[in-house]
């Protein structure tokens, strides 16, 4: 799980959306093999709601600014 996958915004790709047609014949993916009670994931997880409450919290101090 050391591998990271960014947005289009994060990986450089100037793109924008709403005009890759490639992405239209591409079958949709699967994700029932991911195994929600395995450490990894949970760690995932919860790394993934810090960053998200540290952004929610950075956001609420910038308007009140």
């Amino acid at each position: 799980m050391s591998e990271r996958q960014g947005s289009g915004a994060m990986s450089g790709n100037s793109k924008p959306s709403g005009q890759d047609d490639s992405k239209k014949d591409a079958p949709e993916e699967d994700f029932a093999d991911i195994d929600m009670k395995a450490p990894e994931t949970e760690k995932a997880a919860v790394a993934i709601q810090s960053q998200f409450r540290k952004f929610q919290s950075k956001k609420k101090q910038e308007v009140k600014s």
